[in-house]
């Protein structure tokens, strides 16, 4: 995929493809050395994803352009993109023009998000989000744990563990485990793999 986007970029007579890299650290490094006008980030990745790669970038170089290139279209994903600072948020399965398009249009310090990506943005505004407890909670219940293992590896009361995965319940509108997993791996809160 990144060499066919770079070839695409390659073929304009106004661009071209200083870097390339294969992981989020190596993005970062990349972006150290070569400072690009505009950059492609992808959110998965390995040893760091694109989400923690934007924000190390925008540290260094707040004025950093950025564009999440990515197959996710969860509103969590999205949201994190953008509140780290990109500047555009494309789905891969764009035609080219739209990219090259895009590029030029972030260049010029323009933000870019298609229709599609802001309502789902908008979508998730109207919706509770989890505290940071409940975050650790999640992620606890997506291995499989139980109320009382949630409380030994958090340091809390099993009253108090249970309290978080109801408070979960109610704000994902769902009334077991199972739906609170699947709603949060659809908005994007929790990943697979």
């Amino acid at each position: 995929m990144r060499e066919g986007i770079a070839r695409v970029i390659s073929l304009q007579p106004d661009m071209r493809v200083i870097a390339q890299a294969s992981d989020g650290e190596e993005a970062v490094e990349q972006f150290r050395l070569h400072r690009p006008d505009v950059t492609l980030m992808d959110l998965q990745m390995p040893r760091m994803n694109g989400v923690l790669a934007l924000r190390a970038i925008r540290h260094e170089q707040p004025n950093a352009r950025i564009v999440v290139l990515t197959i996710y279209n969860r509103d969590e994903d999205i949201h994190k993109a953008i509140e780290a600072g990109a500047a555009g948020y494309l789905l891969k399965d764009l035609v080219p023009e739209d990219l090259i398009r895009v590029i030029r249009e972030v260049h010029a310090g323009n933000a870019v998000i298609p229709p599609e990506i802001a309502a789902a943005l908008e979508a998730r505004a109207g919706q509770p989000s989890l505290t940071y407890r409940e975050l650790q909670v999640l992620e606890l219940l997506a291995r499989g744990k139980r109320n009382k293992e949630i409380a030994a590896d958090l340091g809390i009361s099993s009253d108090t563990a249970s309290a978080h995965v109801k408070s979960i319940f109610t704000k994902f509108n769902v009334h077991d485990r199972t739906a609170a997993l699947a709603e949060a791996l659809r908005r994007g809160i929790i990943h697979i793999g």
